[in-house]
């Protein structure tokens, strides 16, 4: 039985379904939904500012607000409530060093813009190559 279920996200709309799914799908299960923003590089400019901000962690939360406002929006559709958990750095990596904590991850087969998916990689992917725990993609 799945008992806890990760489920990352950003501000796609396939993130959103994933979190739809694993709601609908895994409806006894502690649900977290984890938002990773990227950490400061020449090539990232929203995670530029944390790098140039006076108070970095009032930062992350203001550009994760958005993402795990929406989530709680979503599960309140369910009637259930979702734990919320922000993390910096590479999102395949963060996510999969959370991944032994739960019994399965459900998450997008991809998020944010096309330049995203080109420099960062796709994240789906990586995830579903290398987690310990079952991985569902939502489409």
């Amino acid at each position: 039985m799945v008992e806890r279920v990760l489920v990352p996200m950003d501000d796609s709309e396939l993130s959103e379904r994933a979190l739809r799914y694993a709601l609908d799908v895994h409806r006894d299960a502690d649900v977290t939904v984890l938002h990773v923003v990227g950490e400061p590089s020449r090539m990232m400019g929203a995670a530029t500012g944390i790098a140039l901000s006076e108070d970095r962690e009032e930062t992350i939360r203001e550009l994760s607000a958005d993402v795990l406002d929406r989530a709680r929006e979503i599960a309140a559709e369910y009637d259930a409530t979702v734990d919320a958990e922000i993390e910096v750095g590479s999102p395949a990596r963060r996510i999969l060093d959370r991944a032994e904590a739960f019994d399965a991850i459900v998450m997008g087969t991809h998020g944010g813009s096309l330049a995203d998916r080109l420099l960062v990689g796709n994240v789906a992917k990586t995830v579903f190559q290398r987690s310990p725990v079952p991985v569902t993609v939502v489409r």
